[in-house]
């Protein structure tokens, strides 16, 4: 497919000059890795933290039209609880690229930390993690003359845990012979697995009383809460890979007074289902060790594993792809983050992640991505989208 004229300056989207690795044929026209450096220009220079509403919204408007630009039509829109998820269907659903282009990045960031490239190193908030995954995404299927049988999906909330996408991913997912996730790679390698996430928050109660005068009639509620530190720490299993680790700690209301409630937050990741749902009992069966005290729990399993059965067919083939490519063997592994992908495996759909950037340092600064890989990685998932349409 051919850039339509209206995108012949797209960095302009973003409000940003052409970026002066733009090197234009004398015909005008643009090399396929200098339209990738332009957009991802444009869209690293429109802020889209998790939080900001309005700027989620704003960064859709330029995903949506970015996308129009390689695969010719606009995006459904399906606003849910003030965000705009942005999905592509052509046909029924056979293969499904996923992604999101919220970022962890508060806006405000870009000031002190704009985009820029060096060589075929490219920097900038929410680069790696993963607005190059979204170009590479669409650079993929911009190639393709019959998309029948693609949807794409491209949600603003992934990085709080895809509360109000979670229904339309496994909407979308739910008939798919394959799913193919653009987060961005570790290390250049594709994640095979990924560990289900879960997220509780732990409270304990107490008593109030005066810390000076009587504290002797209070019950501590951070001691209660101390007691269970060290259970919930206790419940996780390294031989298997469980970790579940207390992380933010809450409680009293002054230096004077015996605290009345306290609280922690837990994460928990798991390689497997049955490994989630031990932990899950574990907690859900936390008793208070204070007389007088009480202790409460909520939240649950976010996301499910995905487990490595889901990816490795998919590997495979995209291991014959990319020598076919001439890119040499592929590397996957296994990771402790969660993704979409996850809801996607717990569906029963193959499902192969860290197609996205190579790169690293994602939620950090200074997170980077290989323009060059871009356009390998691009072609990549362009030919692995046509194997298995045909």
């Amino acid at each position: 497919m051919g850039w339509p004229s209206r995108r012949e300056r797209p960095w302009a989207l973003g409000g940003l000059d052409e970026p002066a690795e733009v090197v234009r044929a004398e015909d005008g026209t643009v090399s396929t890795r200098a339209r990738l450096v332009d957009e991802l220009a444009a869209l690293v220079g429109c802020e889209s933290g998790s939080t900001d509403l309005a700027a989620l919204e704003t960064c859709a408007g330029l995903v949506d039209d970015v996308g129009a630009g390689w695969v010719g039509r606009s995006a459904e829109r399906h606003m849910v609880e003030g965000r705009t998820h942005l999905r592509w269907r052509f046909g029924a659903t056979r293969v499904l690229l996923l992604g999101h282009y919220d970022t962890v990045w508060p806006t405000g960031t870009l000031a002190g930390w704009p985009f820029a490239v060096d060589g075929d190193r490219a920097t900038g908030p929410g680069i790696f993690d993963m607005k190059a995954g979204i170009i590479q995404l669409f650079a993929a299927l911009g190639d393709r003359d019959d998309l029948d049988g693609v949807s794409v999906l491209l949600t603003a909330d992934e990085e709080l845990g895809s509360p109000s996408s979670r229904s339309l991913i496994e909407d979308t997912a739910r008939d798919a012979e394959a799913a193919l996730v653009l987060e961005p790679s570790a290390g250049g390698a594709l994640k095979l697995a990924r560990k289900g996430v879960s997220l509780y928050t732990v409270r304990t109660l107490g008593r109030a009383a005066h810390a000076g005068l009587e504290p002797e009639r209070g019950v501590n509620a951070g001691l209660e809460l101390a007691h269970q530190l060290i259970a919930i720490a206790g419940l996780g299993r390294a031989e298997v890979g469980t970790t579940v680790t207390p992380t933010v700690l809450a409680g009293g209301t002054t230096s004077n007074t015996v605290p009345a409630a306290a609280t922690v937050a837990v994460d928990v990741r798991a390689t497997s289902e049955g490994e989630q749902q031990r932990v899950d009992s574990a907690l859900r069966a936390l008793a208070p060790v204070l007389t007088g005290a009480g202790v409460e729990v909520s939240g649950g399993p976010n996301r499910p594993p995905l487990e490595a059965n889901a990816s490795s067919a998919l590997f495979a083939l995209a291991g014959e792809v990319a020598h076919a490519l001439g890119m040499g063997p592929l590397e996957g592994v296994a990771v402790g983050g969660g993704s979409d992908g996850n809801f996607t495996a717990g569906l029963g759909v193959p499902t192969l992640d860290g197609l996205g950037a190579v790169g690293d340092h994602a939620h950090a600064e200074g997170e980077w991505v290989s323009v060059d890989a871009m356009v390998a990685r691009s072609a990549l998932v362009g030919e692995l989208v046509a194997r298995l349409l045909r």
